[in-house]
């Protein structure tokens, strides 16, 4: 298939979906499509006043859509427990859950557990989150969990699991790389541990979109013009995310990006992804790592 597009995903009628990071980017284009097509939409976003806002967006151009916010803060454990309590409440089926909220490149910072803020947001708040809803995740026919990763999980990219909080010292590129590496290791564990059930997990990156994901690479003004010409629109950088989780051809296991030269820019095809993120031992290690910083065991 050439050139997939939102006028490609099948009707989503009937179907939940939780998208984390919704309210803005990627995550709001990838809610958009999905409402359109007959998805019950949930925003799982930090700040529920943007959330609200983003929601009323979706509904201004689809006035049959059904739209929720839900608060989540996934730089927080407690609060990724109360929303998944909540989600598990409301949602007994979640068809679709999309690990799509991130941070890119920040000062060092840590969130409200101590961990470093990329590696806790990007990593263990989406672990923790898969884990808590796994069951209903599980109780939906053809689920899928999609996990938006990045081509900076091949960038200065390795899990530093004697310093996997950047303790001794910070690199904002390495620890972006350790989270983004973090995702595919994930994601294709995950896939191995659901082995024959009906769900399946599933990768994906946007190529290099213009969304608030790059404000903290503070690029001089000179380089302004070079930002449109080099990287694509969230409503481009969205569709490897849309193609992992409705295309009917999709496999667990697999990983989406765009078509490009590079995969900087393109429509979503089938990519493939570094030699390290396929390490089944590094897998394995940093998933029993992962439960025992979240205090999260999955389901399976």
């Amino acid at each position: 298939m050439t050139k997939w597009t939102t006028a490609d995903i099948p009707s989503q009628s009937g179907r939940t979906a939780v998208v984390t990071g919704a309210n803005t980017g990627l995550g709001l284009e990838t809610a958009k499509a999905l409402a359109a097509r007959g998805a019950h939409v949930v925003l799982a976003v930090r700040d529920t006043e943007k959330g609200k806002r983003a929601a009323d967006e979706i509904t201004a151009a689809h006035p049959e859509a059904a739209v929720s916010v839900q608060s989540l803060d996934l730089g927080s454990l407690r609060s990724v427990r109360t929303a998944a309590e909540a989600l598990k409440a409301d949602f007994p089926r979640i068809d679709l859950l999309i690990n799509n909220a991130g941070v890119m490149y920040p000062p060092k910072q840590t969130t409200e557990d101590g961990f470093e803020l990329t590696f806790g947001t990007n990593h263990l708040g989406h672990f923790a989150l898969t884990g808590l809803l796994l069951e209903n995740v599980l109780a939906a026919p053809n689920s899928r969990v999609v996990t938006v990763s990045s081509q900076g999980h091949r960038i200065r990219a390795a899990i530093h699991f004697d310093d996997l909080q950047w303790e001794r010292s910070y690199s904002r590129v390495g620890a972006y790389g350790q989270s983004k590496l973090s995702n595919l290791l994930f994601t294709y564990e995950l896939q191995r541990r659901l082995d024959t059930r009906d769900a399946i997990a599933v990768a994906a990156h946007p190529g290099v979109s213009n969304t608030e994901l790059m404000r903290h690479l503070h690029l001089p003004p000179v380089f302004n013009p070079l930002v449109g010409v080099l990287t694509q629109s969230p409503t481009m950088g969205a569709l490897p995310t849309l193609r992992a989780a409705t295309d009917p051809t999709v496999r667990g296991g697999q990983y989406f990006g765009p078509s490009g030269l590079g995969e900087i820019r393109g429509y979503p095809e089938l990519v493939t992804s570094s030699a390290q993120s396929r390490d089944v031992d590094l897998a394995r290690r940093l998933w029993t790592v992962s439960e025992e910083l979240t205090g999260v065991a999955f389901p399976l």
